[in-house]
């Protein structure tokens, strides 16, 4: 731990789930520049490999895939040895309203964010929730 008990970002490892290759390439880019490490995985099941091969300290996951849908992954998520890595849904398809009732209510979802994301507010979320401190760039944290 570094000191007032945050982490360097460039401990913690995330797992994107995006099957979008834009969308995956904005995300890393994203996390690379909070200084985070990333994976990535293009589809449903690649996603759950990855999960459980890598055991990243966060998942972001889109919600609209090919081989599992998002909650199906959610819900497979909560068994096993990745039964504790919180998950931030990250999808373009917004007006799902009961789909994000349902999603904010599942133990492992720790945030809901609809595309295109606001990098800043998602990197205050993310340094939140992995307990991590922003690389120094010679700015003031943006939180």
């Amino acid at each position: 731990m570094a000191e007032g008990g945050l982490a360097p970002a460039g401990d913690k490892l995330i797992l994107v789930i995006e099957d979008d290759e834009s969308s995956r390439e904005l995300m890393e880019t994203i996390l690379k520049r909070e200084g985070f490490r990333c994976a990535t995985a293009f589809d449903g099941q690649q996603g759950l490999d990855k999960a459980q091969s890598l055991a990243p300290d966060l998942i972001m996951l889109d919600m609209m895939l090919p081989k599992f849908h998002g909650v199906q992954i959610v819900r497979m998520l909560q068994t096993g040895s990745t039964s504790g890595i919180p998950v931030l849904i990250v999808t373009g398809h917004g007006g799902e309203r009961n789909n994000e009732e349902q999603l904010r209510k599942e133990p492992n979802v720790k945030g809901y964010y609809e595309k295109p994301v606001n990098a800043m507010a998602l990197g205050m979320t993310l340094h939140m929730l992995l307990k991590t401190k922003p690389p120094m760039t010679g700015k003031p944290p943006a939180w």
